[in-house]
């Protein structure tokens, strides 16, 4: 009871904070979106993710994609084979517009998720936020990680978490999984914060940032 108040009570403030500080980076990340990619929408055409207890919910992400170009992806058998075996992500990737790793590396893509934390979906520190079909495909190839992906949804996604400060998009499915369904056995509002100081310093690096 006292760790979910104060978890919410943490998520409020770190919002509100984040919005503020980072302002100007939204503002610009949603200009650079319209100006280099005008046909399409600010935000990220694919957006729904898996909420606590496998809830969906529409994750604010600003789009690094041209649109449909994720589609046309799945559309072709070669390209979508080498997605999904290589932790559904590709490098080189042809779907992102000019310029937009820059804003998946240094995460700017991933700041209008404050406002997902203050609609109560997300919270500062949690499990990666995992496509819905992703994690369905993902415990079909992998029934080992079951287990994980059960204990996972038992928590709220966060904005940032022990993927993100482990290695990010380096680490194969399992091995995230296994992160985030330990994080959420041991969440306490001490590891909360612990994440919190690391991420800095992992977002500088780019470690694991595709």
């Amino acid at each position: 009871m006292f760790y979910d108040i104060g978890k919410r009570i943490m998520d409020i403030f770190g919002a509100l904070v984040g919005i503020v500080i980072f302002s100007p980076l939204l503002v610009l990340g949603a200009l650079y979106v319209k100006v280099i990619s005008p046909e399409g929408p600010i935000f990220a055409d694919i957006p729904f993710r898996s909420g606590k207890d496998g809830k969906p919910f529409f994750m604010y992400k600003f789009r690094s994609m041209y649109p449909g170009a994720h589609e046309k992806m799945l559309a072709d058998p070669a390209l979508s084979k080498k997605y999904k075996e290589n932790g559904y992500k590709l490098d080189p990737d042809p779907r992102l517009i000019p310029g937009s790793s820059f804003l998946r590396k240094s995460s700017i893509d991933e700041m209008p998720q404050f406002f997902n934390i203050l609609k109560g979906e997300m919270s500062l520190v949690g499990p990666r936020p995992y496509f819905i079909n992703e994690l369905v495909e993902q415990v079909e190839r992998y029934p080992e990680a079951k287990g994980y992906v059960e204990e996972l949804k038992t928590v709220k996604p966060g904005l940032t978490g022990p993927w993100q400060v482990g290695g990010r998009s380096e680490l194969p499915f399992i091995e995230r999984a296994k992160k985030d369904a330990e994080y959420a056995k041991r969440r306490s509002l001490l590891y909360d914060l612990l994440i919190i100081l690391k991420t800095p310093l992992a977002v500088i690096s780019c470690r694991g940032a595709v």
